[in-house]
């Protein structure tokens, strides 16, 4: 069983987490500024990787959360909100929310962009309550190469995720165990 200063240890780290992400949960994002993250989380993204442009427009649908934000202290949690653009607009808006027990220590801020490259992809997740990466739908990482390439391997994938625009100091870049639902703005 746990002892009185683990509980204690977890206790605390629970406490300095509900404090860290409750100013922002409090102040949710309007739609008008997860349009505005969106649209700039897409162009840097454009920028960066020579091909996204093409991909996403071949892409059923695509998931933007410009800013996901990743702190833990022995417990951790993330939480990001975004928007799925089907056809160049958007459909709707979403959050990404995950927690964590383990070694962690840090904090870090992330965007992300999921890719459903296929219209029964895309479908699935629309129709989900909650859809959780790993458990509803594999989402293959895309890594990039040098000057920004990306391994053309991985986009024969249903779902398709790319991380980048990390700061900060934290190991654990992946999508697994993500709970994405959808949220009314």
């Amino acid at each position: 069983m746990f002892s009185k200063n683990k509980l204690l240890g977890i206790a605390l780290a629970i406490t300095v987490m509900a404090s860290y992400f409750a100013p922002q949960l409090a102040q949710a994002d309007s739609a008008r500024e997860i349009e505005a993250g969106v649209n700039a989380t897409l162009a840097k993204f454009y920028r960066q990787v020579g091909p996204a442009r093409e991909l996403a427009r071949q892409a059923a649908g695509v998931l933007v959360f410009p800013s996901v934000i990743k702190a833990g202290f022995g417990v951790g949690g993330e939480y990001g909100e975004g928007a799925l653009r089907v056809r160049g607009r958007t459909a709707a808006y979403y959050n990404t929310i995950s927690a964590s027990i383990g070694f962690q220590l840090g904090a870090q801020a992330r965007s992300v962009v999921i890719m459903f490259m296929t219209d029964r992809a895309l479908a699935k997740f629309r129709r989900s309550d909650g859809w959780e990466a790993g458990v509803d739908g594999s989402v293959t990482l895309v890594t990039l190469g040098a000057g920004g390439t990306i391994d053309t391997n991985n986009i024969k994938r249903p779902i398709i995720g790319f991380i980048f625009n990390a700061k900060g100091l934290m190991y654990n870049l992946t999508l697994e165990g993500s709970k994405i639902s959808r949220i009314r703005r």
